[in-house]
């Protein structure tokens, strides 16, 4: 064993990490632009069509540690499966390979977060701009899903190694 948990404790905790990652970082994402977000609102309610997708796109990291997660539980079969048969090793293995996704969506949906507070200024002066403004955090959104797709090839290739 390795630190003395089994595989099926290493997988449950890179499963429950690559979720707690990208639920914190969208949480904190989310909330830096909602505020600012808010306050434009207040003054022109009228912007909420163009402010929307800012304030929602800090979110999408945190449906890739979703989704991380749940390939770990049903790849592995921890639910009621063969979870139990992984050994130590296998299951570090795929804890690492939950590291990605729990890591780069923790910092990145925060980023986008504040990248999405600037837009939203753009959004606030000229309305006509929101599709243009959505850009400027779209490209953070980009390094979120590299990772995914990293940690998604080397969950496959795990499973295809048992």
């Amino acid at each position: 064993m390795i630190l003395g948990l089994s595989g099926f404790h290493w997988a449950l905790l890179g499963a429950a990490a690559a979720a707690l990652g990208g639920g914190i970082g969208s949480s904190i994402g989310i909330t830096y632009i909602a505020n600012v977000a808010a306050g434009i609102l207040v003054e022109d309610p009228e912007k909420f069509g163009g402010l929307l997708p800012l304030c929602a796109i800090p979110g999408t990291q945190g449906i890739y540690g979703f989704i991380t997660a749940v390939l770990v539980v049903f790849f592995f079969g921890l639910i009621g499966g063969e979870g139990g048969k992984l050994t130590s090793p296998q299951g570090f293995q795929i804890f690492l390979a939950c590291m990605p996704v729990c890591f780069a969506c923790l910092v990145s949906a925060i980023y986008q977060g504040l990248t999405a507070v600037g837009a939203a200024g753009m959004v606030a002066k000229r309305m006509e701009e929101a599709g243009k403004a959505l850009i400027l955090p779209a490209l953070v959104e980009t390094y979120a899903a590299l990772s995914l797709i990293i940690s998604i090839l080397l969950l496959l290739s795990i499973r295809a190694g048992l």
